[in-house]
């Protein structure tokens, strides 16, 4: 039957195709060919910081995502571990960087450095004021001006080689300085082709003897005059030089506007791989390598595509989301047969096989690599067997590389990371070697106290680290080697081992129980002859807890929670206990420190009690209401937090960013879940941010998650439906998300306290399970 449309119908109709056309507009404006993602990214997020304040010590890392190399801008002398300070006015030098963080600092650097007039080779004589005003900073690119010299320096990336563009004035003295640094250096320049090569080995640990980072540059123009120098000295008459601190000084007579490029590429192999590396570049102009950068990070922040958020909130996304894809670092290169090979920083042997390193799973394993395993499993697929290459040149897996093992932090975190990819569906690499590997690490100290299981006599005997045996931060270790067992567990189950060989690590993962006070509700430290430590203060920093106290460490049952509220004496007691975190003052108590550190007053300053969400241990805190029937309680504070805490400015952080795990937390908080229980399946939904959130995952699936009404004031969760279908349950499954799914959130301003509260809607809890 034909039907006639009325004047209204047409009106409606009408309007309906102008907001079509508007959003449309929108959409392409925001997320078309205007700067793409790359435009929301801002790499200054977080570099307001020192060592007695973290507003997330990072740097401005100008790299490609998971790059073997980043470049930075540096503002503080050689070797300090705050490579940019935001608050700094001079730069003395562009730095090829590899650092972590400013606590592990840096390895195999050297500096780029232009300047007219007199020649001035020291870093502080050198060193010329900016301006953030003058300066440019986005992950593919990097641009500042210098004003000491009236030069203008530019910097783009691939993962192993950049190039420079220098802008110059009119001087016969204009100058590009190549710094490589202190503690053992060589350069040797080539004036025939334009090139100097060198090699740096300062290192702050982790490498073998014959470790070096061998660079090649080579520049488009001649040059009138060269020189080597030693640290503050020229050096007349040599083209090459090997001491302490070696470098070497350019010459070039240019015009005003004048531009000279410099290729630069690294490796850890040899020169003729660095040369190889140096291809990267092909024959692209500068503005063709800047733009294949550019596509390369819109390519990858595209994936995740959020709006309905205000302009910090989207700016604050997309730059948490540009720090989660930086580490761990590719550190493998491709040889003249394009095969994958690396530098052992275990060995020193040059080996076939990937190998990633710069990263601290006591950070990391809570969220980034879940995040990795949602996203990115063929990179997690190389990552595993990279593991599995240190295991083998090592005898021990890594738990804090940069780029060999360093004695730092605590934990057995890599066999979470191992059974979680895993048990996520990765395949394709060397499983049944990182069995062997976690096995030991359960059985063995390392030749390091953060490599394989300090104390681990005593946690074997005894089912906890005792407080007065001389093993530090022994709760903590506790706890942590509970949780590693329950991973352990659960790998070893998905590989078919008989219930014989892993019912041991079953029965480990209750050892979280032996370390829980009764009285106070709290985990405490114990002693070899099982009674408690005594005196015990909950505000005591550090001692049996890492970075941390016990009200923050006593959440770190990630796989038992349902054990822990029984601990507790029930639900209404878990939630008593987990308000008060946020009702008790933040007081504390840094006597074992003997002096505040960083972590301390960053808790005391954000006006959150006891709520320490600038260092990793109690991050997943917040979303443990979802198991005791208040997930409310979790949507408001998730808010809080995000709302609080994040900023995409340059104080944008609450404490260290540490390789995108404060950032991953924002990440999946922002899309409305997270990670509490690697090993576990499971996401815990928290209050999603924006509006709308496509995600494309690897697979080629999508989720579309929506949220009516959501703003500042409607944070709740009124209802919500998956694919259709009501939803009840207070977390999503790994499974249901891979294979694509719709999630409609209906938010309120006001709790639906009838919602997700029965026993059925709890994530996972392995006491459930056995």
């Amino acid at each position: 039957m034909r039907r006639i449309l009325s004047v209204q119908n047409i009106l409606s109709l009408s309007r309906a195709i102008s907001l079509l056309l508007l959003t449309c507009l929108t959409l392409t404006s925001v997320y078309g060919q205007d700067g793409g993602f790359i435009k929301y990214v801002n790499p200054l997020m977080g570099t307001d910081s020192n060592s007695k304040l973290s507003n997330g010590n990072t740097y401005p890392a100008i790299a490609l995502p998971w790059g073997m190399n980043f470049w930075t801008p540096q503002t503080n002398r050689m070797g300090h571990g705050w490579v940019y300070g935001y608050d700094d006015s001079k730069i003395q030098g562009f730095k090829q960087t590899h650092q972590p963080s400013p606590w592990i600092n840096d390895y195999g650097q050297f500096s780029v450095f232009p300047l007219t007039g007199d020649l001035k080779i020291t870093g502080e004589e050198r060193a010329s004021w900016f301006s953030h005003k003058a300066e440019t900073a986005k992950p593919n690119f990097y641009k500042v001006y210098l004003a000491d010299y009236d030069v203008t320096t530019e910097i783009t990336p691939t993962e192993r080689a950049a190039m420079f563009r220098f802008t110059f004035p009119e001087n016969e003295q204009s100058y590009v300085l190549v710094d490589a640094f202190d503690r053992g250096s060589y350069v040797k320049i080539i004036p025939s082709e334009n090139k100097i090569i060198g090699f740096t080995t300062r290192n702050s640990g982790g490498v073998p003897d014959n470790f070096k980072n061998y660079f090649v540059i080579v520049f488009d123009k001649s040059f009138t005059k060269s020189n080597v120098w030693s640290k503050d000295h020229i050096i007349e008459g040599k083209t090459e030089l090997k001491d302490d601190h070696v470098g070497a000084a350019l010459q070039f007579k240019t015009t005003k506007g004048e531009q000279i490029h410099a290729r630069v590429a690294s490796s850890f192999i040899s020169y003729e791989q660095a040369e190889r590396n140096l291809k990267e570049l092909g024959a692209d102009s500068f503005d063709q390598v800047k733009s294949k950068g550019a596509d390369i990070w819109n390519k990858e922040l595209s994936r995740i595509k959020v709006g309905g958020g205000s302009d910090d909130q989207i700016e604050t996304f997309y730059s948490c989301l540009y720090r989660v894809l930086l580490f761990p670092r590719k550190f493998y290169e491709y040889d003249e047969n394009g095969n994958v090979v690396h530098y052992s920083p275990y060995n020193g042997k040059v080996l076939p096989g990937y190998m990633f390193t710069d990263n601290g799973f006591w950070d990391t394993f809570r969220a980034v690599f879940p995040f990795f395993n949602l996203m990115y499993p063929s990179l997690n697929e190389k990552i595993q067997e990279g593991l599995a290459n240190t295991y083998k040149e090592s005898g021990f897996l890594p738990e804090w590389a940069s780029p060999g093992h360093r004695n730092c932090m605590i934990g057995s975190n890599s066999a979470t990371i191992i059974a979680d990819a895993y048990l996520k569906g990765g395949r394709g690499y060397d499983s049944e070697t990182l069995w062997e590997a976690v096995v030991k690490n359960s059985k063995n100290e390392g030749p390091l106290h953060s490599v394989g299981r300090y104390g681990v006599d005593y946690y074997n005997r005894l089912g906890y680290v005792p407080y007065n045996v001389g093993v530090n931060e022994n709760v903590a270790r506790t706890l942590e080697y509970s949780f590693a067992d329950f991973c352990i567990y659960k790998f070893g189950k998905e590989l078919g081992k008989p219930e014989s060989e892993i019912e041991i690590f079953a029965k480990r993962a209750m050892n979280y129980k032996n370390v829980f006070d009764k009285e106070s509700k709290l985990m405490r430290g114990k002693n070899e002859d099982g009674t408690f430590q005594s005196p015990f203060s909950p505000f005591k920093w550090g001692d049996a807890f890492t970075e941390g106290n016990s009200w923050h460490y006593t959440w770190s049952v990630f796989h038992d929670m349902q054990g822990l509220i029984d601990l507790m004496g029930g639900k209404k007691e878990f939630v008593n206990m987990l308000d008060s975190v946020f009702v008790v003052p933040p007081v504390f108590d840094e006597s074992y420190y003997g002096q505040v550190i960083h972590e301390i007053r960053e808790m005391q300053v954000m006006n959150m009690g006891n709520y320490a969400h600038g260092n990793q241990p109690i991050q997943h805190m917040i979303y443990l209401y979802n198991y005791a029937g208040q997930p409310w309680k979790t949507q408001y504070w998730v808010r809080e937090v995000m709302n609080r805490l994040y900023t995409p400015q340059a104080d944008g952080y609450c404490g260290d960013e540490d390789n995108g795990q404060t950032s991953a937390w924002y990440v999946f908080s922002a899309m409305g879940f997270y990670p509490v229980c690697p090993g576990s399946n499971e996401y815990v939904i928290g209050s999603p941010l924006f509006k709308s959130v496509k995600i494309e995952l690897e697979n080629g699936n999508q989720i579309s998650i929506k949220a009516d009404r959501n703003s500042m004031a409607n944070r709740y969760i009124v209802k919500m439906d998956m694919n259709g279908e009501k939803y009840s349950k207070n977390y999503l499954s790994h499974d249901d998300l891979m294979k694509g799914a719709e999630i409609n959130f209906q938010m309120g301003a006001i709790p639906n306290k009838n919602r997700g509260v029965k026993k059925k809607d709890s994530p996972y809890s392995f006491s459930n399970e056995k």
